[in-house]
């Protein structure tokens, strides 16, 4: 990777890190997931909203490193508005891509997510970027149309 396209994607990240999408709660939620890494201490708390199967809200509380508080940043603005099953095929590619086990063809407007490849040359980070899609994963495989949200919790360490 050249130095400038790493100037590039670190600029990504710290973006999303200083200024995290998602913050505003949501007054109805159906989908509800915590999760923890608990080789670096990140937490995260998501809740979101279905509506006749789209996902019309995320919001994502994340307290950790930059790493995992721009991964889900980039999560909420990237899964809004989408149906609720493309958003969970989409959250497991995202999942093979930054455990490197595929480059999955991820949505154009999807480009800032491309910045987290990087973390795969620091294997102890993966973790971090992992875990906002590793809750919305087990959130939404929760989820059933019509019921009231149940709570899903994971630690990263349960994924790799």
């Amino acid at each position: 990777m050249s130095s400038q396209l790493d100037d590039m994607y670190r600029e990504v990240i710290l973006d999303h890190y200083h200024s995290p999408r998602g913050k505003k709660p949501l007054v109805k939620a159906n989908v509800l997931s915590d999760g923890t890494n608990p080789a670096c201490g990140d937490q995260i708390s998501m809740s979101a909203q279905i509506d006749d199967g789209i996902l019309t809200d995320v919001h994502v509380d994340c307290k950790g490193c930059a790493i995992s508080i721009a991964s889900g940043s980039m999560l909420a603005e990237s899964v809004k508005g989408r149906p609720y099953h493309e958003v969970l095929k989409l959250a497991e590619q995202v999942k093979k891509m930054l455990k490197g086990e595929a480059d999955p063809e991820l949505p154009a407007e999807w480009e800032d997510i491309e910045a987290l490849k990087g973390v795969r040359n620091f294997p102890v980070r993966v973790k971090c970027a992992l875990l906002a899609w590793v809750a919305l994963i087990e959130g939404l495989k929760g989820y059933e149309p019509g019921a009231p949200g149940g709570k899903s919790t994971v630690t990263s360490d349960e994924d790799l």
